[in-house]
């Protein structure tokens, strides 16, 4: 069975580069029921522009409907899933055991995945999932390797195992988590989390309010629920040998620039593994050059790796989006520019499957063909001498720190 590099989409433009970069599926939300609303989401009618672009580049694309809807919402359900299957979509991913009845009543020729926040860590349940018609299960973040590979030795062959391999980690592990709810009132389970696991919190003693103490000595407090990224990349190998077919990232309210950097990265990562080749060292080093906190391998190679693993800090930022490329004429690069570079920058260009290349900015011009020292406009059209070629909508960026 080929293995899939399955990718997040909270709009069109990551859509877009989640496709141009190299995803095989991509998993998105349409406005209701997903585990996402800080992102844009889709529309029906958006859904089907979605599902005809993708299938027109060979993309298989996964609709979300993984909140845990009360019963007002729950009524809503038939007919929502029944437009969703016109719109085209490839499979549903469910974490609701009743949802999964009624989309099988409902649309049974769609094909059903049971979701992460199922909790499916081991072959019982995986089993009864499949039997009540789900062709594949995401399994929980919580597993180590040897359980994968018992679950996968003890269930058909014909059940596919979906497991994340990169992106943010939920101090709850699987997403069943309260504390946002109870916190805000925004509830995690049907798509508002505010992430309260992130926040920098201190103790406060009984007898002397007012007066916040750092549960360790750091007058900027501590983040002890907020756990590190997760980042799989060189290990691909092991979760296939364990049984895993999916590669699944996560990011659906990260940036487009996160979306097409890991994208790139797994893509020549996995093609390398299924060609044979030495792991691309450069894939690696481009995880560092997007918004992250600092990586590890989550629970893969056993807990004791992850017990005080949380982030000590916050998000690790060093480089921005420059532009993106229009296209390549007569000695140019012509671009739209997103964020501040000047005459004389050196900038990476990011292009589909390929190793970035460094580009020193010389004879910048702005759209009317001016001489200009720095384009600081957002959307503004400019461009550079350059020598060779770039595909459109490939990225520019700059290092910031």
């Amino acid at each position: 069975m080929a293995l899939e590099l399955l990718c997040p989409a909270g709009d069109k433009e990551r859509l877009q580069m989640a496709v141009g970069y190299g995803a095989d599926a991509v998993y998105l939300a349409s406005k209701e029921f997903g585990m996402r609303t800080a992102s844009s989401n889709f529309t029906f009618e958006e859904l089907r522009d979605a599902c005809t672009f993708a299938h027109s580049n060979n993309v298989k694309v996964y609709l979300t409907v993984n909140t845990l809807p009360r019963p007002r919402e729950a009524m809503l359900l038939t007919e929502f899933l029944k437009n969703a299957h016109l719109a085209g979509v490839d499979a549903f991913i469910i974490a609701d055991v009743g949802i999964i009845e009624l989309a099988k009543n409902t649309v049974p020729q769609m094909e059903i995945h049971a979701s992460t926040q199922t909790g499916i860590v081991n072959h019982l349940t995986a089993n009864t999932l499949y039997k009540m018609g789900c062709k594949r299960v995401v399994l929980a973040r919580e597993l180590n390797l040897d359980e994968i590979k018992d679950i996968r030795e003890n269930v058909p062959d014909e059940l596919e195992i979906e497991a994340f391999v990169h992106g943010a980690m939920c101090m709850s592990v699987s997403g069943r988590c309260l504390i946002s709810d109870y916190m805000t009132g925004r509830d995690a389970n049907r798509g508002a989390c505010t992430q309260p696991c992130r926040w920098n919190y201190h103790l406060m003693e009984e007898k002397r309010p007012g007066v916040f103490l750092p549960v360790f000595e750091d007058e900027n407090g501590t983040t002890i629920m907020s756990a590190r990224d997760l980042c799989m990349i060189e290990h691909l190998g092991k979760l296939r040998d364990a049984g895993v077919i999916s590669f699944k990232i996560e990011g659906r309210a990260k940036s487009s620039y996160y979306t097409a950097v890991v994208t790139n990265a797994y893509r020549a990562a996995m093609d390398a593994l299924t060609e044979g080749r030495a792991f691309p060292q450069w894939a690696r080093e481009e995880l560092n050059k997007i918004s992250h906190r600092e990586y590890n391998t989550g629970f893969y190679f056993g807990r004791e790796k992850v017990m005080q693993s949380y982030c000590e800090g916050g998000y690790i930022q060093e480089w921005e989006v420059s532009g993106i490329v229009k296209g390549t004429e007569n000695g140019r690069l012509y671009l739209i520019e997103k964020n501040k570079f000047c005459e004389g920058d050196v900038l990476e260009l990011m292009s589909p499957k390929e190793k970035p290349v460094r580009i020193t900015v010389s004879d910048l011009r702005d759209k009317d063909n001016n001489p200009i020292l720095f384009a600081n406009c957002p959307h503004m059209e400019a461009s550079f001498l350059f020598s060779g070629a770039a595909h459109e909508g490939s990225i520019l960026r700059r290092k910031v720190k």
